[in-house]
């Protein structure tokens, strides 16, 4: 079984909205639809998690169901941070998870995950026991200690930016964040930096520099006009990629402030 799980915890404190920025809506549909969506039409995603944030869940809930997102099977309260809320949501998934079973965790607020991103990580993790999605920087990089100066390079070609999805083998992902808890470790940014504080060997599935992460304003607008193109090409026909008709969201949504 493949089981998706979304981290929908956060704030989104630097979007300055009057709504956790999984729920700001654009073209009319909440952020976090636009990201189930990409699950619900993959066919080797099973099941869907929500880890949501506190007060939101039956938003969430009957969002998804306006929106006919039928793999949605639970929505629990989020933690304090993001490992908090992949732990809660592994620990939920307790009896009904055999170790084998592939989970496939990503954020909320990134809409723009394909269909061949997802497949890649589910192979990936079910080939090696991980799979993230990863790109090669094209930036050039520098080692600062305050944000303002910095005398030391670091060679692009050795680093590999990190997003998600990333797919883990249940029975190991599980044991991390118990383990991660024993020892203290409760406030890592991923899941996989987690995993590399305990010594394990990740490998990487493919990634796009497309697969942005809203986490500003700025980063709305990226979104938006990455996704009007999109429609521009094969929506406008009323049809999506695969030839299927496209249903339009028909609940009620919170707006973007102006």
């Amino acid at each position: 079984m493949n089981i998706a799980l979304i981290l929908a915890g956060g704030t989104g404190s630097r979007t300055e909205q009057s709504v956790p920025k999984q729920f700001i809506s654009i073209y009319e549909k909440p952020i976090i639809i636009y990201t189930l969506e990409a699950f619900e039409r993959h066919p080797e995603v099973d099941a869907i998690i929500v880890s949501c944030i506190e007060g939101w869940q039956d938003v969430l809930k009957g969002y998804a169901k306006a929106a006919g997102i039928k793999k949605l099977r639970w929505v629990i309260e989020g933690g304090d941070n993001g490992q908090a809320s992949a732990r809660k949501a592994l620990l939920a998934l307790e009896e009904v998870c055999v170790e084998d079973d592939i989970i496939i965790i990503h954020d909320a607020v990134r809409p723009m995950i394909t269909e061949e991103i997802i497949t890649d990580c589910i192979e990936k993790a079910k080939e090696y026991g991980s799979g993230l999605s990863a790109v090669r920087c094209q930036e050039t990089i520098m080692r600062t200690d305050n944000g303002e100066n910095g005398s030391e390079g670091i060679d692009r070609n050795d680093i590999m930016r990190v997003q998600t999805p990333q797919a883990y083998q249940y029975g190991k992902v599980l044991w991390a964040h118990k383990e991660a808890l024993n020892r203290g470790i409760t406030n890592a940014v991923y899941t996989n930096t987690l995993m590399l504080e305990l010594g394990a060997d990740l490998h990487f599935s493919l990634g796009s520099n497309k697969n942005i992460k809203i986490t500003t304003l700025e980063d709305i607008d990226m979104f938006k006009a990455m996704y009007s193109t999109e429609r521009d090409s094969w929506l406008k026909s009323g049809k999506d990629k695969e030839g299927a008709k496209v249903t339009p969201y028909r609940g009620r949504v919170m707006e973007i402030a102006k």
